[in-house]
């Protein structure tokens, strides 16, 4: 959706007067009402007075994108206006907001999450903000926005001019959530481009599956192709043409680097098999590489299942808290609609396992692999033996088991391919509909009743030792501190996605118990504090400490405010990229205090992502918003005493 789909023009207010931010918000509300966007104003001004109440949507550089959720908002839509004079709207730099634009969203979906990100993005170009702010006429203002969403997100706008000389280097970006990394790789790369006089198209795998996807003909007519991806992507359609195969963090630090191997013919020739579809397998790739984008391919299909499912469980607590049912194993479903909730949730946290089990064997053995991944992962979470092929409790082996079935059951299916290779060409027909389906369920079911037993022992022993851990005396803190750390260490990358994963996992089965004791919830909580830390650290840096950063880091420094409150960790990465020595160690520090503060003030979570979009799931939270600031402003001051100046 576009930002242009989004406003209309009776929806714009150029060069108008406002006394305070009060008043600028009922101006913005009021062509809300005007557009036919409200079926009740009132309502939809409280929940946007509610969100200022959390803390300013004033970003600085002149600019505030006040937004609400609310059952009063008809379809998802937009208003702005222009203040020559500037309104104090409490921004973090300080500086009167000149340009205010409002999100009015529907309570389903988060169609004002992705406007909020786009408008974000665009907003960084002070000559874009600059154009809107000098706009006389609300033609002009719609003009401006439409030729830079043009130009910042091509995949939905034709570039006629490119596309009548084709391009000469196309690229797929992605990463294992597909919300950050992907489309900051994207637009570094398009961008690359542009300033280098070389036609760059972008094909990006989000969390809203292939955007901007690259034909046949534009493949068959480019000098080469860039994959700069941290899961599997299908690369089959690249066989025969120059292709790199690189991490995402290259496509956003080094796209000149990238671009100039095609231009210069340094890019290996990609030669593909008709099974290469699910592995990009480009050469010069190391195996632990290999072996990380195949783990992330399962994660990222897997986590919004978790999403979804934890916070509809979330919500089931939440009903019978507040209907007073006791906190014991009743609870969660106290109440018809708390169980539907919790029932729900639970259905969707039963596909967890197989589905990250199916992927993760999927992008190594190709379609034939889902079987024996999903099947494998239902058995890891049964825990079905021989003696007991329906399921023993003492032998579910969880995690693990879905890992080791995704692996294991994905490679044995590979080899099993090669062998049919020698196979009469009569038969192939019936090796994707017969021969891979059941000899693949026969390894699986197989191999998984063989080690359930032992991996269940193993994955019970892990749960238990964590949770043991946290419950001695003082060790929940340390614990805390310890994950919050991880999320800090590479903003992402394995170590963040191994303390996500873990407190995921640990927080599915403390969900399942309904305990709201559990230290799972807790361990949550500084999970997603950790993650929250360093980008909010970094835009108080670069908010407070201007000197510290060039123009180029202090213009995009307050996007990081929106980022670290919705939990997205990777908007500290340009800057950790840039000086790893000051940015890691600070954030680390910081978001480690932040998780041990959080434990200490015995604040809990039981949703496993949303930042403060999921505020009331979260246990104490005005102490958790006050651990969040103090682990920021640690990172912070830390950050200002490595740093020199720029």
């Amino acid at each position: 959706m576009r930002i242009t789909d989004l406003l209309k023009k009776q929806g714009i207010s150029l060069g108008i007067a406002a006394k305070d931010k009060s008043d600028a918000i009922d101006k913005l509300i009021a062509l809300h009402d005007k557009c036919g966007n409200l079926s009740d104003a009132k309502a939809y001004k409280e929940g946007i007075l509610k969100r200022e109440e959390m803390g300013t949507t004033a970003i600085g550089m002149e600019v505030a994108i006040p937004h609400a959720k609310s059952e009063a908002v008809k379809a998802p839509a937009l208003t702005a206006i222009t203040v020559p004079a500037g309104v104090d709207y409490g921004a973090p730099d300080g500086a009167p907001c000149k340009l205010i634009f409002m999100i009015a969203a529907t309570l389903d979906g988060d169609v004002h999450l992705e406007v909020l990100a786009r408008l974000m993005q665009m907003l960084m170009h002070e000559d874009f903000t600059a154009k809107l702010k000098a706009a006389k006429t609300a033609e002009e203002f719609l003009k401006a926005i439409d030729d830079q969403e043009a130009k910042q997100f091509p995949e939905e706008a034709a570039a006629p001019a490119k596309a009548q000389g084709g391009y000469r280097v196309l690229a797929v970006t992605a990463c294992p959530t597909g919300i950050a990394h992907t489309y900051m790789a994207a637009e570094a790369l398009v961008k690359a481009g542009d300033e280098m006089g070389i036609t760059v198209k972008v094909e990006t795998n989000g969390s809203g599956g292939a955007k901007n996807v690259l034909t046949a003909k534009e493949i068959a007519e480019c000098d080469g192709i860039i994959i700069a991806a941290d899961k599997s992507v299908e690369t089959a359609r690249f066989n025969g043409k120059p292709v790199i195969s690189t991490k995402v963090a290259d496509g956003i630090h080094k796209p000149e680097e990238l671009i100039n191997k095609i231009i210069n013919g340094e890019a290996p020739v990609f030669h593909s098999d008709k099974k290469a579809e699910a592995d990009s397998g480009a050469d010069g790739e190391g195996a632990g590489r290999k072996l990380y984008k195949h783990l992330m391919n399962g994660v990222s299909h897997m986590l919004p299942f978790v999403v979804a499912g934890g916070i509809f469980i979330a919500i089931a607590f939440l009903i019978d808290s507040f209907a007073g049912v006791p906190q014991d194993g009743n609870f969660g479903s106290g109440t018809p609609v708390s169980a539907w909730f919790k029932n729900i949730g639970g259905v969707a946290f039963n596909f967890m396992l197989p589905i990250l089990a199916g992927f993760i064997a999927r992008s190594i053995a190709d379609r034939p692999g889902l079987l024996v991944g999903i099947v494998g992962g239902s058995l890891a979470a049964t825990g079905a033996t021989f003696a007991a092929p329906g399921g023993d409790g003492a032998s579910v082996s969880g995690f693990l088991g879905a890992l080791l079935a995704g692996f294991v059951a994905g490679w044995l299916l590979k080899m099993v391919e090669k062998l049919c290779d020698h196979l009469p060409n009569a038969l192939e027909g019936i090796k994707p509909i017969l021969i891979y389906p059941l000899a693949g369920l026969g390894i699986v079911a197989a191999m998984m009743c063989a080690i359930n037993p032992v991996m269940g022992l193993i994955n019970t022993g892990m749960q238990t030792g964590i949770k043991w851990l946290a419950a001695q005396p003082g060790m929940l803190v340390v614990v805390c501190a310890l994950m919050a750390g991880m999320m800090a260490i590479d903003m992402g990358g394995p170590f963040n996605k191994a303390a996500y994963v873990t407190a995921t996992f640990l927080l599915t089965e403390a969900l399942k118990k309904g305990d709201p004791t559990d230290p799972a919830f807790f361990i949550m909580a500084a999970v997603m504090i950790g993650g929250m830390v360093p980008p909010i650290a970094i835009a108080l840096s670069t908010t407070f400490f201007r000197k510290k950063w060039t123009p180029e880091e202090r213009k995009s420094g307050p996007v990081n405010y929106i980022m670290g409150l919705s939990f997205i960790t990777e908007g500290a990465i340009p800057y950790a990229a840039g000086h790893p020595l000051q940015v890691i160690p600070s954030c680390i520090v910081g978001s480690a205090c932040a998780g041990a503060l959080s434990a200490l003030f015995g604040c809990t979570l039981k949703a496993p992502h949303g930042g403060i979009f999921v505020l009331p799931t979260i246990g104490n939270p005005l102490m958790y918003f006050l651990a969040l600031i103090i682990g920021a402003v640690v990172g912070m001051l830390m950050l200002a005493i490595l740093k020199r100046r720029a």
